[in-house]
């Protein structure tokens, strides 16, 4: 199948290597969040998700660790360093960080872990005995655990468990700051940049077969709530975009609530543009186009990333608890 088979070693080698390269080009040397130019960051990862969204997890991932070092005023990573940010804490194995004389170890599995085999080094939330910390570590010292990912979408994303043998580690930040430093709820908003990405790339096919022959006026009603929908989730990301950039530092403390509006927002505009592109082609790209497919695939299991009523339940709470206005 031309190496998009699931767990295919040709399929994410490839996306590995176009990963490498864009670090090295310069490619990802991005703005960094609230610096004034948040829109061009995000356009840049909505771009890549366009293209392809394992890669773009992975280059969002890298951008988004360069971004916590400067925060957090932790080591500068070299030019030629791909970094991975390892932050999932899902039920089940987890990792322990133990202090030891002169510094820090690492033992344990972390699960979810992006760009296993192809990030140099990553950032890695762990439990400490004074409370949750992030750690800079080198990934040669690591042992990715093989055939830890089981699903079709996102499989060029080398998304593994990774298992920590007493691995030295460097701490960043202090206890705590990773989820409490202004740029958590920015960097959290700027996922939904990929999602919105990934989106335009699976409508691409709509606007395409639209462009080329009749395909109906059931299709051409989707691709009009289509394009609607598109651009509202860009409209409600230079939006937020703009937010970020005129406070960076979360003075007004309005981070939590942008992000997880924008990402239940895009979440769903995201869902929906799936289910009307079905609708509108049937089963025909689903079947015989191997690039639409996978699109499909890697964003159906790239969105749930995000924890649909449990965020929407969060959400809520802060608008019963500050107030709004509609």
């Amino acid at each position: 199948m031309n190496g998009e088979k699931q767990g295919s070693p040709v399929r994410y080698g490839e996306v590995g290597g176009e990963f490498a390269a864009a670090v090295a080009s310069g490619r990802l040397d991005l703005p960094l969040p609230g610096a004034g130019r948040t829109m061009r960051r995000w356009e840049a990862f909505a771009s890549l998700a366009q293209r392809d969204l394992s890669l773009a997890r992975l280059c969002e991932g890298h951008a988004d660790a360069v971004a916590i070092l400067a925060e957090l005023d932790g080591p500068s990573p070299s030019p030629d360093s791909r970094w991975g940010v390892w932050a999932a804490q899902p039920p089940g194995p987890s990792l322990s960080a133990i202090p030891e004389e002169g510094g820090w170890r690492l033992r344990g599995t972390k699960q979810y872990c992006s760009g296993a085999r192809v990030c140099t080094h990553a950032l890695v939330t762990a439990e400490a005995p004074d409370g949750p910390r992030l750690f800079a570590v080198a990934v040669e010292a690591l042992e990715p655990v093989a055939d830890s990912w089981g699903a079709t979408g996102m499989a060029a994303s080398d998304t593994l468990d990774v298992f920590f043998d007493a691995v030295r580690a460097e701490p960043v930040g202090p206890v705590g700051g990773y989820v409490e430093r202004p740029g958590f709820h920015h960097g959290g908003a700027g996922v939904a940049a990929c999602w919105y990405g990934g989106a335009r790339g699976v409508a691409e096919t709509l606007l395409t077969a639209a462009g080329e022959r009749d395909v109906g006026p059931h299709a051409l009603a989707h691709l009009g709530a289509v394009d609607v929908a598109l651009r509202t989730a860009r409209a409600a990301l230079q939006e937020a975009a703009d937010e970020i950039d005129a406070d960076p530092h979360d003075l007004k403390d309005a981070g939590r609530l942008r992000s997880l509006r924008l990402k239940a927002l895009v979440e769903a505009v995201s869902t929906d543009v799936m289910g009307r592109v079905g609708r509108a082609l049937g089963a025909g790209p689903l079947a015989r186009d191997r690039a639409h497919g996978r699109r499909v695939a890697d964003l159906t299991v790239y969105l749930r990333q995000h924890h649909a009523e449990r965020d929407l339940a969060a959400l809520g709470a802060l608008v019963a608890e500050q107030g709004t206005v509609w």
